[in-house]
């Protein structure tokens, strides 16, 4: 599976600026003792606008690893390739098992993918010693909320895109599996290439047992996986409905499936719901189980409607 770059490009920058924020506003908050929920919230909507950037100037952060984090942020912000590696090792001399840093250098130091796929996974290893098993057991379904997880929720489903790359489907669909068993609110968005996957292998069971723990989802991703599960289950009557529930939900996915229409070389950087850069984005990570299922896009092509 190749990466989303330009997608990612779009929406990882102001989410991990957000993170970032609210990371600085958790180590204020850890010096301050507020009597009441008033003085609690006054003193936060002080940090709006430039009260942040003025109330950390006054804070010296003394535990290496979040100056590590701080280090990881700033070369992800970071303009030029040299500096960028240069914060990234400033990172690891204070915390060699700065999950963030790990990825950045990994990401510029790898000589080929075999290489790069090994330090990625050191990087899950990191991020796995430095929560402990501990954590993992007491914060288990709600990692997304804490903070310090997401380096490694970012690092372990880097790891699954890579080995999906690299034909290691097994190992992928694992650890998108179990990113949805740390996060069952799925904020990262892995549910949609674990259900290609399970398809693409025809894991009818779980790609099903996935389906329904999203039964609400309306993502163009699940709308036309329901269409080729119920096809590949042998449910017709099922596929049938399912086929007019997606083509109604975002109906310019069935021209790219069909071949009717090549999909671009470029990935459009942002998707909107219901419209063709969805659809581009949902065909993107379901061709490879439409095509190795080549019956299915017969039956599709055989569909009367739109097309």
């Amino acid at each position: 599976m190749a990466r989303k770059k330009g997608r990612k490009q779009s929406l990882e920058v102001p989410r991990l600026a957000a993170e970032r924020a609210l990371s600085d506003v958790h180590r204020l908050l850890e010096d301050k003792e507020f009597g009441s929920e008033e003085e609690l919230n006054e003193f936060l909507s002080q940090l709006t606008g430039p009260g942040l950037g003025n109330a950390l100037a006054g804070h010296e952060e003394k535990d290496p690893r979040r100056r590590a984090q701080d280090l990881a942020y700033d070369a992800m912000e970071a303009g030029t390739s040299k500096k960028v590696l240069k914060l990234a090792r400033q990172a690891l001399e204070l915390d060699p098992d700065c999950v963030d840093a790990r990825l950045i250098a990994a990401e510029r130091t790898s000589r080929n993918l075999e290489e790069h796929l090994a330090l990625v996974q050191q990087a899950v290893e990191a991020g796995e010693r430095a929560l402990g098993t501990e954590f993992f057991r007491e914060n288990k379904g709600h990692f997304w909320r804490i903070l310090e997880t997401r380096p490694y929720m970012r690092a372990r489903h880097q790891l699954a895109q890579m080995l999906w790359s690299s034909g290691r489907l097994a190992e992928a669909a694992a650890h998108l599996a179990a990113l949805i068993e740390l996060n069952p609110n799925d904020n990262q968005g892995v549910r949609d290439e674990l259900l290609c996957l399970y398809l693409f292998v025809r894991d009818l069971e779980l790609a099903g047992n996935l389906l329904k723990a999203y039964r609400g989802a309306s993502s163009a991703v699940f709308q036309w996986g329901r269409v080729l599960w119920a096809f590949l289950s042998g449910r017709d009557k099922t596929a049938q409905l399912n086929l007019k529930e997606a083509r109604k939900g975002n109906p310019f996915v069935e021209n790219f499936l069909t071949g009717d229409k090549p999909l671009p070389r470029r990935l459009p950087e942002m998707y909107s719901f219901g419209d063709e850069s969805e659809a581009i984005h949902c065909a993107f990570l379901q061709m490879p189980a439409w095509l190795v299922h080549s019956e299915a896009i017969a039956w599709l092509k055989s569909m009367p409607g739109q097309r």
